[in-house]
């Protein structure tokens, strides 16, 4: 083959490599800045694009991502002139390539700068207690200071954070101290809560079993009045019941002996008896009368006369007795 061949397979080789070379791939949350004979020519986002050769340039690689820097302890001074360490953290995203590219000498440097003395400026007019107990505030204001100062460099500061704050060696022991001194007066407290809560329960408790032992000697005092008198009841009952059998049983009684004298004078009439027996059963009659409680009696005349002939009868036996002892 003659030397013109491999002069031309060089050349078409130079030409692939030249234009391989040329193909530029973006990535995904990328954006490139692309310069034209040294001025801006365009902002390359996501995807294939083609350099022309030893014209355009690749001036800048940005990343589009949201991004974190931690920024190394600065020294401030507050109110009351207590000198502590800060440092902050700052999260920014850069919304503007061309911007970020072209608008300030080293943005992050610049941020990192602006983050301190903005720090400086807010803790400058707060005490040493508001400072420890302000991060929220500090944090807002700083924000919004750095997210006005920082968007004509195409950068949004979405937050700041301070991370650590840091006062001096002897305020840290002070406030320890006083720290141990507020736990050592909760603790009291919360032990003298405790005591006077337990005291509380015990009377509680106490009265609550006085209030229950009370009820309880009441309810016995009651038991017992109720079952006091239902044994009076009952016995009165009972004395009732005896009563109401006794005067049934003597009702019966007299019921049965005037049925059984009734009976006696049907009998004594339908065997027509004699006047010696009709004068007999008036001395039985009699005797009965007199055994009575009675303190008068009426005797009929008949009964008189067969008294009298009775005293008779017992003079003429007694005289008769010694007469036969004789």
């Amino acid at each position: 083959m003659s030397p013109v061949f491999y002069v031309v397979l060089i050349l078409l080789i130079i030409i692939i490599l030249v234009i391989i070379g040329n193909i530029k791939f973006v990535p995904q949350a990328h954006v490139y800045i692309v310069e034209r004979f040294g001025a801006f020519h365009a902002a390359w986002k996501t995807g294939v694009h083609v350099t022309l050769p030893f014209v355009d340039r690749i001036a800048k690689k940005v990343s589009i991502k949201q991004q974190v820097i931690d920024f190394k302890p600065q020294q401030v001074i507050t109110k009351d002139n207590v000198t502590m360490q800060i440092d902050s953290v700052v999260f920014f995203q850069i919304t503007d390539a061309t911007k970020f590219t072209y608008g300030i000498e080293k943005p992050i440097s610049a941020i990192e700068n602006l983050t301190a003395t903005s720090l400086r400026n807010i803790v400058g007019d707060l005490d040493l207690e508001a400072t420890l107990t302000s991060r929220d505030t500090i944090n807002s204001q700083i924000t919004r200071i750095l997210d006005e100062q920082t968007d004509s460099w195409g950068i949004k500061v979405q937050r700041v954070e301070l991370k650590n704050i840091v006062p001096p060696q002897e305020i840290r022991e002070s406030m320890e101290r006083q720290m141990k001194a507020d736990r050592e007066r909760r603790e009291k407290i919360i032990q003298a809560e405790a005591e006077k809560k337990a005291q509380v329960l015990v009377a509680e408790g106490e009265k609550e079993s006085k209030i229950l032992r009370a009820q309880a000697d009441k309810e016995a005092k009651i038991l017992a009045a109720e079952a006091e008198k239902q044994a009076l009841i009952l016995h009165a009952d009972a004395i009732k019941e005896q009563k109401i059998l006794e005067a049934d049983g003597e009702a019966k009684a007299i019921e049965a002996v005037q049925t059984a004298l009734a009976q006696s004078l049907v009998k004594l009439n339908s065997a027509n008896p004699n006047e010696n027996v009709l004068a007999l059963k008036s001395l039985e009659a009699f005797a009965k009368a007199a055994d009575g409680k009675a303190t008068k009696i009426i005797i009929p005349s008949e009964i008189q006369s067969l008294a009298g002939l009775a005293g008779g009868l017992k003079a003429i036996v007694e005289d008769d007795k010694p007469n036969l002892q004789k």
